[in-house]
């Protein structure tokens, strides 16, 4: 018998040995560059993030920036039909937090880009043209100021420990 089968052995009489029945398949492992179909919950300080139990599941391509380098990591080597759960410690999904990220953004910059009436609230998360406006990018109010206000470009996880369970549901 080659290669790994999940299913029930059976006794071939006939040859004197185990035999997979039929309908066993060979376990498919996640791989690097792998397409999965899976339900995630991954769950921070505060509770959970995001959580595909309830609705349909996601489907991913590892490697192509979906899920963070040490996420997918986690995933390396599970089976098909694995249930799963685990902890990363803080910064180690989203990195740890960087002061170099905090930036002060005049508002009559913000005026000349955005909404000139837009008014801001703490917490809240503006989004932002790249430069090369090939995208955007996210930043949260951190602090209000009389001419500028004060945005958080870290990953709103980054410094924190999460923990991710997770069922692959199918494995390409």
């Amino acid at each position: 018998m080659t290669g790994l089968y999940q299913g029930f052995l059976q006794w071939d009489a006939k040859s004197h040995r185990f035999m997979t029945s039929p309908t066993s398949q060979p376990i498919v492992r996640v791989t690097p560059g792998a397409f999965l179909t899976l339900h995630y919950r991954l769950t921070g300080p505060q509770g959970d993030i995001i959580n595909t139990f309830e609705d349909k599941p996601a489907t991913l391509s590892l490697g192509s920036g979906e899920l963070s380098p040490a996420l997918e990591q986690h995933l390396m080597g599970l089976a098909d039909g694995a249930h799963t759960t685990f902890q990363l410690a803080a910064g180690e999904a989203f990195g740890e937090r960087n002061p170099a990220m905090l930036q002060w953004v005049p508002k009559q910059l913000l005026a000349t880009f955005g909404d000139a009436d837009a008014s801001y609230l703490l917490g809240e998360v503006v989004e932002f043209p790249a430069p090369d406006n090939a995208g955007k990018y996210a930043g949260a109010v951190a602090q209000l100021g009389d001419d500028a206000i004060l945005f958080d470009f870290n990953h709103p996880l980054a410094g924190k420990a999460v923990s991710m369970e997770v069922h692959v549901i199918g494995v390409l």
